[in-house]
């Protein structure tokens, strides 16, 4: 008898890049690097977020608990993927992808509102900098960084349990590199319109409202910005917020194109490598975009790796 129900399932097969099995050394090799690349780098940023006390400010605050959550993203589904990169066996326990799913679009939706929260925290600092101490308390910025984890994981929560409320009749191949809300979908054996909108509504306005937070920010910045009569000064404003924008823009392109498109227009195989690029490309370069642009975090590193030196 056909299962009627993804809850009798032993579990799911991921499916990742198995149709190309030449491409899956090279896959393991590269998302290796990177992986180790974005533990070092973002591990480097919380640690000198903590230990150098000019960076313990509202701005670096944020920026270190942006590091833990791209840490928490990618550890959640690269080294996964690099253990079915090198074995035959890419099998998931139907708990597994319920937990990897539940935790990737907890984190994914908290990134998503930590962005706009990193945003305002801008605007604060450029357009009322005599009033920035008392506007950014660090109370503030603890409740701040709270919700936006609350948010994202009761976002994740409703979109987990709406996803596996499908039935799947005994499907449990998942073209894909880790559970994700798309692929699962498509294993449904119901018409999954009513689901599809209901994600869709839910994901439009954990994606758009930051969003919209982020351009009036940043509308408010730019006018403020043009104000200010020293050319020294516009440039050392627009360097302040030109990292955070970079990252904004590599987070929410990916994600928009991932999660905020008709079904019937979702291209599985390009929904992989979007996918491979939010959850370790984009964690990879962020570290190196705020330390490249920030004078802050570079001098902060050669206080650290002089004192070492020193103490030897």
């Amino acid at each position: 008898m056909e299962q009627k129900n993804g809850s009798s399932f032993t579990g799911f097969v991921l499916l990742g890049f198995s149709d190309r099995p030449q491409l899956e050394l090279v896959l393991f090799v590269v998302l290796l690097i990177f992986y180790l690349f974005t533990l070092l780098g973002n591990t480097t940023i919380i640690a000198l977020s903590h230990l150098d006390p000019h960076l313990q400010t509202p701005m670096y605050f944020f920026l270190s608990n942006l590091s833990f959550l791209d840490l928490c993203y990618t550890t959640s589904t690269v080294p996964q993927l690099l253990v079915h990169l090198r074995r035959a066996d890419k099998s998931i326990s139907f708990g597994g992808c319920i937990v990897q799913l539940f935790v990737t679009l907890g984190l994914g939706g908290t990134e998503c509102i930590f962005l706009g929260v990193m945003a305002f925290d801008r605007y604060a600092a450029i357009c009322r900098p005599l009033h920035y101490t008392v506007v950014m308390h660090p109370r503030l910025c603890a409740l701040m960084a709270s919700a936006s984890w609350v948010i994202g994981f009761a976002n994740s929560s409703l979109q987990t349990v709406l996803t596996f409320l499908v039935p799947l009749c005994g499907r449990n191949k998942i073209d894909h590199f880790f559970c994700d809300v798309p692929p699962l979908l498509k294993l449904a054996c119901v018409d999954t319109t009513v689901n599809e909108s209901e994600i869709f509504f839910v994901g439009v306005i954990i994606l758009l409202v930051p969003v919209a937070l982020i351009t009036v920010s940043y509308g408010r910045i730019v006018r403020a910005v043009l104000r200010i009569k020293s050319s020294a000064g516009q440039r050392k404003a627009f360097g302040i917020c030109g990292s955070h924008i970079t990252v904004v823009s590599l987070f929410y392109g990916s994600a928009i194109y991932a999660y905020l498109q008709p079904s019937n227009n979702y291209s599985q195989d390009q929904g992989k490598f979007v996918s491979l690029f939010y959850t370790i490309v984009t964690p990879m370069v962020n570290p190196v975009i705020y330390t490249l642009r920030n004078k802050d975090v570079t001098g902060a590193m050669k206080k650290v790796l002089c004192r070492g030196h020193d103490s030897r």
